[in-house]
């Protein structure tokens, strides 16, 4: 029972932060730091959790923007193999365009860290994640003000490749990508509520490619029935969570309230700088 309440916890964790900009793994990570030192006798592969749970985070958001990404994915195709270039179409042929090179740097950067395993250096200084949580705060407090004005057809392949540097950014522990590609999207002068969608859409592809990363390396492990069922109520938990949260969250940005987000971050890092 006590294993399943703590399963149920994590997923929950992961629900919760994955789209608010105080970092998910960050949190997940504090989070195994505090149980390993409470508890040692916990047997739980957080890595694996880690990749079930972001999963169950990527079907909440791909079904809050399931109406988005079908236009985008069938304006795309429709320009390049059809004779329709109206000016919708084209608009979001273009808008799918700046997604996939937002996504380049993150992919490309997360390829290398992963094949040297520079990553995994990071995760396991728990002191360097609430450091990045106060330069997280530190972004958050400088763009508590911006209100912005470019519409999502107003996004160009700067704006785009900007928002992707900054996502690129955010696979270091502790930078919460949400947090990034939104002040990045800000910063280039975004609507509060463009950047919130812009961010969110380019969230799935890099998910999908993580998620498919992360399976394949379930595939070679042997996992328990009794363990199988604790993945699924992580991952259906992670779900909701961030179905939930991300709909809050997107009232959140509309509003102009980061500031909460940045003072979150501020008390969270100096409590694990100190404490952890």
């Amino acid at each position: 029972m006590t294993l399943l309440i703590i399963y149920i916890l994590l997923g929950m964790l992961q629900g919760i932060t994955e789209p608010i900009p105080v970092s998910s793994s960050g949190h997940v990570l504090i989070l195994q730091t505090i149980l390993e030192k409470f508890n040692q006798t916990l047997n739980i592969d957080f890595e694996t959790l880690a990749t079930i749970t972001n999963l169950g985070s990527l079907v909440a958001i791909v079904i809050l923007f399931w109406k988005d990404i079908v236009k985008l994915v069938k304006s795309f195709f429709t320009y390049l193999f059809t004779k329709n270039k109206t000016s919708e179409v084209k608009k979001d042929y273009q808008y799918a365009l700046k997604i996939i090179l937002a996504t380049i740097p993150a992919g490309i950067l997360g390829l290398i860290a992963t094949k040297f395993g520079w990553l995994d250096l990071l995760e396991d200084n728990v002191k360097f994640i609430g450091l990045m949580l106060l330069v997280t705060a530190l972004f958050l407090f400088l763009i508590r003000n911006f209100k912005g004005k470019k519409e999502s057809d107003k996004i160009s392949f700067f704006d785009a490749l900007v928002i992707g540097l900054c996502q690129m950014i955010s696979i270091i522990p502790g930078i919460s990508r949400s947090g990034a590609t939104i002040v990045g999207g800000m910063f280039r002068n975004l609507k509060r509520d463009t950047a919130f969608k812009f961010s969110f859409i380019l969230y799935i592809p890099i998910s999908i490619a993580t998620s498919i990363l992360g399976i394949k390396d379930l595939l070679d492990l042997s996992i328990s029935k009794a363990n199988v069922v604790l993945y699924i109520i992580a991952c259906l938990t992670a779900g909701i969570f961030t179905y939930i949260f991300t709909k809050w969250f997107a009232k959140i940005v509309k509003e102009g309230k980061l500031i909460y987000f940045s003072i979150y971050c501020i008390i969270i890092g100096f409590v694990v700088l100190l404490f952890l």
